[in-house]
């Protein structure tokens, strides 16, 4: 291939450099999402900021695309490449706790589980994602919901700084009094405007929560939904639950005999009193009591990586995703009808709650712009067998394609498919012209495209 020779360059990093020859070779391109099978020239494992701007140094200089990858959970395969160059930010996993001050500073290759644990251990905690791991990184530039979002705002809400490796080669520090135009874009825009390789958030008293789990049977859910929409509109801010549906996997809490029937799931995350969120709770268990739960008091990163055993890496992975400003009677007939018909035990639908903290911030004070929605569903084809492809890519795109009537325009980005790249102008909405002007300004030939792409015309 045309520019090879500038791989010699990357004789000049610290980290491990993989190739196609290399034993390690299969183990090191592998992502989360089985379903993408591509093959890197080169796959640097940096353990710096100068072996990231070498990497970098490599692939312009060679003409090579460049995938940058932390916890290679992007589900359009955005950390791997086939041809070109992955820059792997796994092994830098620093992470420094300041108690008093309530900050943490993370490096680029840590995981929300490798967050969680370090800051559990001080009883504080910030909003990520709620597989374990998931990247900090990745899921912290799209923007960040997870269970503490009502409470605390989304993860960039939470971000006081970053430390970034641009196209050039030059190393910055973005934040409100330093290059303040990219920590703009950095919230929100994702992957296009350089390397993070660190990152520093505001952290909270954030201990062990109360909540859970609990499995409804479906012919509760029109109430379950219609409760639930008033519920969370009127629970404290600390009350983070997300309804869904979800096959019921072989568990202790659920009776053998309903393993592999679908539910109505409701999984709840109370920073507060064991009273006050059993008053909550009991509210929806009115509606019908649960065939199973499981319900208590635990320590944050155990609910945060709760999901982890049902999600090995390795499955198929075909995600649709939208923002809801209200969840009418009409949206919730579509997740009637089509969400009990899972067609996988791992594949579900979750619905986030978005309101509380994270609509404290003005639309256009990030780039993440929909501060005006209250729900951002997802749902989530996720299966071990590539034969079931063509089944499970279909119920995605059916069920998006019926509830996308009573949706916004845009999607949240970390959780868009390859195939929706025609919607990034969308999820921006009005933001979207100022973020092209920072991505001239700091990424003017996309070096950065490997992501949801903002073209830089």
């Amino acid at each position: 291939m045309n520019g090879t020779p500038a791989l010699t360059i990357l004789e000049g990093t610290r980290g491990a450099v993989i190739t196609q020859h290399s034993p390690e070779y299969d183990q090191a391109r592998s992502v989360y999402n089985g379903m993408i099978d591509r093959r890197p020239l080169a796959i640097v494992q940096a353990v710096d900021v100068d072996d990231v701007r070498t990497t970098i140094a490599a692939a312009t200089e060679g003409g090579f695309d460049l995938a940058i990858r932390d916890g290679a959970h992007s589900v359009p395969g955005f950390g791997t490449v086939d041809d070109g160059i992955v820059l792997d930010l796994s092994t830098m996993k620093g992470i420094r706790i300041d108690p008093e001050k309530r900050i943490a500073r993370v490096q680029g290759g840590c995981t929300w589980g490798d967050f969680d644990r370090a800051a559990h251990s001080f009883g504080l905690a910030t909003t990520g994602g709620i597989i374990s791991t998931t990247g900090v990184a990745g899921l912290t530039l799209g923007g960040g919901i997870g269970y503490l979002s009502r409470a605390h705002g989304l993860s960039i809400d939470n971000l006081r700084s970053a430390e970034v490796v641009l196209a050039d080669g030059s190393f910055v520090t973005a934040n409100e009094a330093e290059h303040p135009d990219l920590f703009w874009a950095l919230r929100g825009g994702g992957g296009n405007f350089g390397v993070v390789t660190e990152l520093e958030f505001d952290l909270h008293p954030v201990g062990t929560i109360y909540g859970g789990p609990m499995f409804f049977e479906l012919d509760a859910g029109e109430e379950l939904f219609a409760t639930y929409r008033e519920w969370i509109a009127a629970a404290p801010r600390a009350m983070g639950a997300f309804p869904g549906f979800q096959i019921a996997p072989p568990l202790p809490f659920i009776p053998a005999d309903r393993v592999g029937e679908p539910f109505l799931l409701v999984v709840s995350c109370f920073n507060g009193s064991d009273g006050e969120a059993e008053g909550l709770l009991q509210e929806l268990r009115a509606v019908g009591q649960p065939v199973a739960e499981h319900i208590g008091r635990m320590p944050y990163p155990a609910l945060n990586s709760a999901f982890d055993g049902l999600l090995p890496a390795g499955l198929q992975h075909y995600w649709k995703a939208a923002f809801l400003s209200e969840l009418t009677d009409e949206a919730i007939a579509v997740h009637l009808q089509y969400g009990p018909k899972l067609p996988a035990m791992e594949s579900t639908m979750h619905l986030y709650p978005i309101d509380g903290a994270v609509q404290d911030i003005a639309a256009d004070a990030t780039a993440f712009a929909y501060r005006d929605a209250n729900f951002a569903p997802v749902i989530a084809g996720m299966w071990p067998d590539p034969a079931d492809n063509n089944a499970n890519i279909k119920w995605v795109r059916d069920y998006h394609a019926a509830l996308e009537p009573h949706t916004s325009n845009g999607g949240y980005i970390n959780f868009m498919a390859e195939d929706d790249q025609s919607r990034i102008r969308a999820n921006y909405g009005p933001n979207y012209d100022r973020l092209v002007g920072v991505k001239k300004t700091y990424d003017p030939g996309n070096v950065f495209h490997l992501n949801q792409n903002i073209v830089p015309i």
